[in-house]
């Protein structure tokens, strides 16, 4: 098969399970993100991935080819590692040219590829700038030119842009997708940013106590998520409580969703719906009634936090769409039925 492939793939230490039995097939050319909480297991499947770990059973392969005992260095692996471990008493060239030294490359093809690699990561005439000289954002591009220097079949990387401040990751983000596009290299990143994966990836793997819950497109997972962590994990959600009622239609905190209805044989569930979703309309006129609790103005969206039936329910409109509510005013909730999602209770 071309690609990876990840084939039940499992890591303990001690009694500990860090990685459960996990399967993945990731083809050529594709930007995936493991995306998790802390202690998911993420990072140490992708330093199994890389070959830093070895599984306890299970294999790695990649184009068909078996490459569970290979060693790191012999993988041709670029990996970009949370702390970047740049050398800083070398320059950015030597930096980036690094690899290329141990592998005895001549001086003429190190200058040449440092300097296509400084033009690559937009920072061009570079080469003699003291690591140390450098910014946050600076460094993080030549922590990724030296892992590109051996041109590897597989790009990895852990966590490569917590570091850096808000305006600047996101900025980073942008920056690596493209990069990605235009090499069409194979890309592994470990993020617990669920807002960095949905910019990135084309495929995101959502991880939990060592197992992979759910990888879809970054849309699906979103509008389709598969439990109530992913629903949850993935962006704001509203998580609410539904039941069937007598004539088989279904309800939500006691009241009728019209055109809602639950599985064949599913009596309780859970409700995902995005607060982009959720319309605030007259009291009466809604499925559900409550109370203004809280309104908040981000600028480019306004929340409008609605208590009914001991639940928080949130709703996010535009400026152009802003309801006319205050705190303390009674108003309708309406949970459009094709945005709500079933998920098992």
């Amino acid at each position: 098969m071309s690609g990876l492939s990840i084939d039940a793939v499992t890591k303990q230490f001690g009694d500990f399970r860090a990685v459960d039995d996990v399967s993945l097939s990731v083809p050529h050319g594709t930007f995936v993100c493991l995306l998790g909480p802390s202690g998911c297991g993420k990072t140490t499947l992708l330093r199994m991935i890389a070959g830093l770990e070895e599984p306890t059973s299970g294999t790695i392969a990649l184009d068909g080819a078996d490459i569970t005992d290979v060693p790191t260095h012999r993988r041709n692996f670029g990996m970009v590692f949370q702390s970047l471990a740049l050398f800083p008493h070398l320059s950015v060239g030597d930096n980036i040219s690094y690899a290329l030294r141990i592998r005895g490359a001549s001086k003429q093809e190190q200058r040449k590829r440092v300097e296509d690699l400084l033009a690559l990561i937009h920072l061009p005439g570079f080469a003699d700038r003291p690591v140390a000289k450098l910014s946050g954002g600076q460094r993080q591009r030549v922590a990724i030119a030296r892992a590109l220097a051996l041109s590897p079949k597989l790009f990895l990387l852990d966590e490569p842009l917590s570091a850096l401040d808000a305006k600047l990751r996101e900025a980073m983000q942008v920056e690596l997708r493209q990069l990605q596009q235009r090499l069409g290299i194979t890309t592994i990143v470990v993020t617990h940013d669920q807002r960095e994966a949905m910019t990135m990836a084309d495929l995101v793997v959502v991880m939990g106590k060592g197992r992979i819950l759910q990888a879809a497109p970054p849309i699906e997972i979103y509008r389709r998520p598969a439990d109530a962590f992913v629903a949850g994990f993935i962006g704001i959600t509203n998580l609410l409580p539904a039941e069937t009622d007598s004539a088989g239609r279904a309800t939500v905190l006691g009241h009728v969703v019209a055109g809602l209805t639950l599985p064949a044989g599913m009596a309780k569930a859970s409700l995902s719906v995005r607060p982009e979703d959720v319309r605030i309309v007259a009291p009466g006129a809604g499925a559900l009634d409550g109370t203004v609790t809280f309104v908040r103005d981000l600028g480019g969206t306004i929340e409008t936090f609605v208590q009914t039936g001991g639940t928080t329910i949130v709703a996010v409109a535009t400026p152009r769409e802003r309801p006319d509510v205050s705190v303390g005013q009674q108003v309708g909730i309406a949970l459009p039925p094709e945005s709500c999602v079933v998920l098992k209770s």
